[in-house]
């Protein structure tokens, strides 16, 4: 659930953050411009609902730390409605109803590889199993789009993705839409060969105009056999046994 009017955040913003990332991360969390960031999100806590939850804000590093991450699937920012954001770009919780995004990847996802459609809308089982699925944006203010952006995020994944981006091992990174394409040169300026997949973002705005019919897992399937790296296992109605044996091949 989110924070509720006159309700203050607990913790700051960079407690948050898994240590393994923090490590990663910390020249951004140490800059002024992030404690702008914290404190814009603790007010905007104090004034009303704010999505996701404190304990959410980073639960896709939280899910995939980034010795696992295989791929990098970079969306906008999270749902604005009550019960959708938890953290993980375009999943919501079991029992809550699919956005119109969520249920045309879903669509896609079947006409792609032909797994059947899941009957929730819950990416966790992907983020198991080394897809770090982030926004550009973190939070959200409750039902107004894009209030958060332009506030600190932004320079936040940017770190985040050229971390990544500076390993070598070579990764996959799959940007959906004109803010996630925003972040390429970002890969393109690392040394390491890593395999960059730019597409339509699946919002029903766009999602004729190139999202469907662009077969965007099997292409991250094949970007992964190019670097040496086994496929990922998409489905989403068979979760628990795949993740452990996947975690396996990623150490």
């Amino acid at each position: 659930m989110s924070s509720q009017r006159g309700n203050a955040s607990s913790r700051s913003l960079d407690e948050l953050v898994p240590p393994d990332w923090r490590a990663l991360l910390a020249d951004s969390l140490s800059a002024l411009w992030f404690a702008e960031l914290g404190a814009f999100v603790a007010e905007e806590r104090r004034k009303g609902p704010v999505f996701p939850a404190e304990q959410e804000v980073f639960a896709a590093l939280s899910r995939t730390p980034p010795e696992r991450v295989r791929v990098v699937l970079l969306g906008q920012d999270p749902y604005h409605g009550p019960g959708q954001a938890h953290g993980l770009a375009f999943s919501v919780p079991r029992g809550v109803a699919r956005p119109p995004s969520l249920l045309n990847i879903h669509k896609e996802l079947q006409a792609d590889l032909g797994h059947p459609m899941p009957d929730h809308g819950s990416l966790e089982a992907w983020a198991e199993r080394g897809v770090l699925l982030l926004n550009t944006v973190l939070t959200v203010r409750a039902g107004e789009a894009a209030s958060h952006a332009g506030r600190g995020w932004e320079r936040l994944t940017d770190a985040i993705v050229s971390a990544l981006a500076m390993r070598e091992v070579p990764l996959v990174f799959l940007l959906w839409g004109s803010h996630a394409h925003k972040k390429t040169k970002l890969v393109e300026a690392s040394a390491t060969a890593h395999v960059v997949l730019c597409g339509v973002h699946p919002s029903p705005l766009s999602a004729y105009r190139g999202f469907f019919g662009s077969k965007p897992f099997s292409a991250v399937d094949r970007a992964l056999a190019s670097l040496g790296h086994p496929p990922l296992d998409w489905r989403l109605d068979c979760e628990r046994g795949f993740a452990a044996r996947t975690e396996g091949e990623i150490r």
